[in-house]
C-alpha cells in the first residue's frame, strides 16, 4: 500500500448526511406551512428520494427531475397542497445549513491529506455540496470536488471516474483508493475502474451483491491504520 491520492465520497461518509437531511425536511414543511406530522411525511419522502437516485444512477432521470418530483411525489402520497418546485428549492436553501460531520472525518483526513491528495467524488447537486463543504470545516484539506451534475454521468459510471482524476495533481491507479458508504455506487465504480476502495461500513452490514471492496472500516478513525498511513 502506498496511496496518494484519496478520493472520499461525501454524504454518509465524511458528512452525516442523514442528520442533515432529516433537519432541513422538517424545516422546509415548517417555511412551506405543512402542518402534519413529519416523520410519516419523512419516511414516504426517504422512500421517493431513494427510488429516484437509483434511478438517476442508472441514467433515467436527471437531477433537475429529482430535484421537484421527489416533493411531487410525497405530496401526492399525502394529499397535500404545496408546489413541489417551491419545497424542492426551499430544501436545498437549508441543506447546506444544516452540516454535521460524521464522527473522526477531520482526523482521518488531515492524516492522509498530510501524505497526499484527497479529492470529493459526489452524486449530489453541485452547488449544494460546495456549500456544504464550504461550512464543514474540511475545506482547506480538499484539493478538488468532482460532481456527477459538472460531469454529466454519475457514480458508478467509469466516465465519472476519468473525469474526477483528470482533477488530481497526479493520478496514479495504483496509488489511487475510493473511500465511500456505498456498494452500489462507490465500491462497484471503483472495481470497474480498476482502483482499490474502502467500504465505509459503519453499521457493520454484511457484504452482498457485486461490489467487492479492497478494505472495510466501521470508524472513520481506523482509516489512517488500515490504509497504511502512521
Amino acid at each position: 500500500m502506498d496511496y496518494r491520492l484519496f478520493l472520499f465520497d461525501l454524504d454518509d461518509t465524511l458528512l452525516d448526511f442523514r442528520a442533515s437531511e432529516r433537519l432541513s425536511f422538517a424545516r422546509t414543511l415548517s417555511s412551506l406551512g405543512v402542518e402534519a406530522a413529519v416523520d410519516p411525511l419523512y419516511a414516504t419522502y426517504q422512500q421517493c428520494n431513494r427510488a429516484l437516485w437509483e434511478a438517476l444512477e442508472q441514467g433515467r432521470v436527471d437531477k433537475d427531475f429529482l430535484k421537484v418530483e421527489r416533493f411531487g411525489r410525497l405530496f401526492a402520497a399525502h394529499a397535500i397542497d404545496a408546489d413541489p418546485a417551491r419545497a424542492g428549492q426551499v430544501y436545498l436553501d437549508w441543506l447546506p445549513q444544516t452540516v454535521v460531520l460524521v464522527d473522526g472525518a477531520r482526523a482521518a483526513c488531515e492524516a492522509l491529506a498530510a501524505i497526499g491528495e484527497i479529492g470529493i467524488i459526489t452524486n449530489g447537486i453541485e452547488q449544494v455540496q460546495r456549500r456544504r463543504i464550504a461550512v464543514s470545516g474540511l475545506a482547506d484539506l480538499i484539493s478538488f470536488v468532482a460532481t456527477s451534475e459538472a460531469c454529466g454521468h454519475a457514480k458508478p459510471d467509469v466516465r465519472f471516474f476519468a473525469y474526477a482524476t483528470a482533477m488530481a495533481r497526479a493520478f496514479q491507479p495504483q496509488r489511487t483508493i475510493i473511500i465511500g458508504d456505498r456498494l452500489e455506487a462507490d465500491i462497484l465504480g471503483a472495481n470497474r475502474f480498476g482502483i482499490h476502495s474502502c467500504w465505509f461500513n459503519p453499521d457493520a452490514v454484511a457484504l452482498t451483491g457485486e461490489a467487492l471492496p479492497t478494505w472495510q472500516v466501521e470508524k472513520l478513525s481506523d482509516l489512517p491504520a488500515v490504509l497504511g498511513v502512521s
